[in-house]
């Protein structure tokens, strides 16, 4: 996997903000948005295949779609029945099914007009099979426009994208490394990067200015869209740099850095259990597209002897930007975040109770001269209680989504020891002295799942100055079968430190590590949601890893500390967790 990471003078907008700016001026049939138009919007329909679909959900809720006139948004190729007076906007990747799809549409004349929005550029003959639909089903005048938008990644935070989730296989880790890959797949891969890289700098409205390591996988990327980057310069009538894309001087002097690394160059993060929040979500939950899936069982209530058990609920939270305790605790520490849910809970509750006791007082009866004196004092707080009621459910709404998902994190520390995993993978990444030996941790019934056992052990194989001698590996081995682990992973790990002669000069950590502050032996307050009893608190320190190494090295911050910080943009070509990443070098491990 070929990851990303672009640095850039602090930009006027974000890439989110650019990328939502122009799936708005789509909807708006390519005209641009205004914000504050009084006019009714026109009501249309929005279609959309998976690809569409994953670009568009983390940056426009429902209700922002229908703010701009999509009553529906439908599936290509979902069942559709005809609409003739309403206009359809299509949002799809210029691909053979999708192109046959939208053919069968014009024949059966399902819309009154067409808009025809591609999220990577359309071939010339693609384009031709639509204008022969078009003529044959006599629908040419209902073709309004065909745009090619420049949109294929996906953007999750102001500064960070993947390039793919749809048939991120294709693209994955194990797609790039497998020894049986032929020449014509890899090109495949490496176009399918370079044309959403070429998407993503267009939408930036940048051209950059390309760094790699060389002979590996980025490599072959950076020469391609470099090729890509200068033949579209070329065509001054059409490119996409010059116009309205670039500001006066943009292109002259705030050219990006764009450095391309290959994931071989640093293996052990992508296995680290992690401590902070954003992180632990993403390791142990069900997260999607900045969406968390959570099981919560339907309450407990005694059931008769050989009663079947009562099913699951499951239940989806969104965690966006709009979420400010989610921006504001995505990085911190575990612990920090359970305490300040806490916090906002009891903030609530003391808001809830101050509005009570306000009604209460509202009902007073009686000519009482001090009741009605305080009748009067209390009408203007009670009024401004009731206005701030919206923000107060809200508020709640908030706290009880955080609250299920940071339960639901407590769980999988607690049972698998996951504090006890991140001090020692630090400790070992750190070249800290361990107060435990690594075979103890392994041997351990109590601790951590399996493939936990199989982090920990590929963390240590990979940042090891001394591979283990052969007696040892075997022990490893025994203990880590034992434990139930499957030893395909550390097989391509062995060939892959092998082969990139990686024994002699192991990636470099640091030297810096965390700290645990002592236990919390407590419940944090009375009647906290959190009994986090057992669960070091440890604080982060701040690491830096070999890409932030690079990073910094190619931008010399450390020449211009008097200057404006740099505002840095992480993407990468497909989003995995470490169960994904375990599962890939399983299958690379086999024999």
């Amino acid at each position: 996997m070929a990851a990303a990471a672009a640095a850039t003078a602090a930009a006027a907008a974000s890439i989110r903000e650019r990328q939502t700016v122009a799936l708005k001026r789509m909807l708006n049939f390519n005209v641009p948005h205004i914000k504050n138009s009084t006019g009714e919007p026109v009501w249309k329909v929005l279609i959309y295949d998976r690809f569409g679909q994953d670009i568009i959900s983390p940056l426009l809720s429902v209700k922002e779609l229908r703010d701009m006139g999509i009553t529906l948004h439908l599936l290509l190729h979902s069942d559709r029945d005809p609409i003739p007076d309403v206009p359809a906007v299509y949002f799809v990747m210029p691909t053979e099914e999708n192109i046959d799809r939208m053919c069968q549409d014009l024949r059966n004349q399902l819309y009154e007009s067409y808009y025809l929005n591609f999220i990577s550029a359309i071939s010339r003959s693609k384009l031709e099979d639509i204008a022969n639909a078009a003529l044959a089903a006599s629908a040419v005048t209902q073709v309004a426009k065909v745009f090619d938008q420049y949109l294929n990644f996906i953007t999750l935070e102001d500064d960070m994208f993947v390039l793919c989730n749809q048939n991120k296989e294709l693209v994955s880790y194990r797609a790039i490394n497998r020894p049986d890959i032929t020449d014509t797949e890899m090109e495949t891969v490496m176009d399918t990067i370079v044309d959403s890289l070429f998407c993503f700098f267009v939408t930036l409205g940048a051209v950059p200015i390309i760094r790699c390591s060389r002979g590996t996988a980025a490599e072959m990327v950076a020469v391609k869209l470099d090729k890509k980057l200068r033949e579209n310069l070329r065509d001054a009538r059409n490119s996409l740099f010059t116009g309205d894309t670039l500001g006066a001087g943009q292109f002259s002097f705030q050219r990006p850095l764009l450095v391309l690394v290959d994931r071989n160059i640093d293996l052990a993060t992508p296995l680290h259990h992690t401590w902070t929040y954003q992180a632990l979500v993403h390791d142990v939950l069900d997260f999607h597209l900045n969406r968390v899936n959570l099981e919560e069982s339907s309450g407990v209530e005694n059931s008769p002897a050989g009663a079947r058990p009562k099913r699951k609920n499951k239940k989806s939270y969104d965690l966006t930007p709009v979420d400010k305790f989610w921006q504001k605790h995505k990085g911190s520490p575990f612990p920090e975040v359970a305490e300040s849910v806490q916090q906002e809970l009891e903030s609530y509750r003391a808001q809830e109770d101050e509005v009570k006791r306000l009604k209460s007082i509202m009902g007073l009866e009686g000519e009482d001269e001090g009741a009605i004196s305080m009748l009067s004092d209390n009408t203007a707080k009670l009024t401004s209680a009731v206005s701030s009621l919206p923000e107060l459910l809200e508020k709640k709404r908030l706290i009880d989504l955080h609250t299920n998902v940071a339960t639901a994190v407590l769980e999988h520390i607690k049972a698998r020891k996951l504090d006890v995993y991140f001090e020692y993978e630090e400790k070992i990444m750190s070249k800290t002295t361990l107060d435990k030996s690594l075979l103890d941790i392994i041997s351990d019934p109590d601790a951590g799942t399996p493939e936990d056992k199989m982090r920990l052990f590929l963390i240590y194989y990979i940042s090891t100055q001394q591979a283990p001698s052969e007696a040892d590996l075997e022990q490893y081995k025994k203990a880590l079968t034992d434990a139930g682990c499957n030893l395909n992973p550390l097989q391509y790990i062995k060939q892959w430190k092998a082969f990139t002669k990686m024994a002699s000069a192991p990636a470099s950590y640091g030297s810096t590590t965390t700290k645990p502050m002592g236990l919390l032996s407590r419940v944090m307050n009375t009647g906290s949601q959190f009994v986090m009893e057992g669960v070091k608190n440890l604080v982060l320190k701040q690491q830096n890893l070999p890409v932030t190494r690079i990073l910094d090295n190619l931008m010399e911050m450390k020449s211009n500390p008097g200057k404006q910080g740099k505002h840095i943009l992480y993407g990468c070509s497909e989003l995995f967790n470490a169960t994904q990443f375990i599962k890939q070098l399983s299958q690379l491990g086999q024999k």
